[in-house]
């Protein structure tokens, strides 16, 4: 099964949870059922720092009361590789897309931007799929993970993709520099300011997750896609046209 297992998904030795909220989105909305969220991480490496960070985001969500998925994209197959993308690991992607509410995307830089294994996962997540959409209206959280001095060209095209797969993609971001030197040698991040910036996109992720949730259909409802699926407003039905015409009766 192309999902990774979370080691130790209690264990939080950086976080000090003094300062922790462990319901985010108290006073929000709702946080039952568990928010759900899906985390792609974009390196192969037996080290891969970008899994690191995912799994670290993994640990805080599931403290912060959501259910969390890692996806493996080890067996992965490259876009159009596999005829009708026909492949169990393309299948189990688009089902945990449609499986979560929100989502995480980490990315190390290579040559100045994303890899292609980050891009390959995204890759396979089609706009549109037998009427449903696999990413629309989810939120949207993006990370990075560089070798060298602190860089946003990873976070910043995977901006643009969340845009263009209809995501809700966060304010706040993490961008982790010379992450070699983050880690453990148990794979654990040390305490510092890049992981408390973690924390804070986790958190910010929780709370938009939360928010959107009542109103996810209304959010992702467009005279377009209504146009091409050929389904007229009901005006007796419909909230926004109660209002308009009551607006007009004035």
């Amino acid at each position: 099964m192309p999902l990774r297992t979370l080691p130790d998904p209690d264990t939080l030795p950086a976080l000090d949870r003094r300062f922790a909220f462990d319901r985010p989105a108290s006073g929000i909305g709702t946080d039952d059922p568990p928010p759900r969220i899906l985390l792609l991480y974009g390196s192969l490496r037996e080290r891969s720092y970008s899994r690191l960070c995912v799994e670290e985001a993994a640990r805080l969500l599931q403290f912060f009361g959501c259910e969390t998925r890692i996806f493996d994209p080890s067996t992965l197959p490259l876009p159009d590789q596999v005829a009708g993308d026909d492949h169990p690991a393309v299948h189990e992607l688009r089902e945990l897309s449609f499986w979560s509410e929100g989502q995480v995307w980490c990315s190390p830089e290579r040559h100045g931007q994303i890899t292609g294994v980050m891009k390959t996962q995204i890759d396979h997540l089609p706009l549109s799929m037998g009427g449903m959409r696999p990413t629309q209206g989810r939120t949207l959280a993006v990370m990075q993970v560089s070798a060298g001095s602190q860089s946003f060209n990873s976070v910043n095209t995977l901006r643009v993709l969340g845009r263009w797969m209809r995501m809700v993609t966060i304010p706040n971001q993490s961008s982790v520099a010379k992450a070699f030197n983050e880690f453990d040698e148990a794979g654990r991040m040390n305490p510092s300011s890049y992981y408390d910036r973690i924390v804070d996109v986790m958190e910010e992720l929780v709370r938009f997750t939360v928010l959107l949730r009542p109103h996810a259909d209304a959010l992702v409802n467009r005279y377009s896609e209504r146009k091409e699926a050929g389904v007229p407003i009901d005006p007796d039905t419909d909230l926004s046209a109660i209002a308009i015409g009551a607006g007009g009766r004035r």
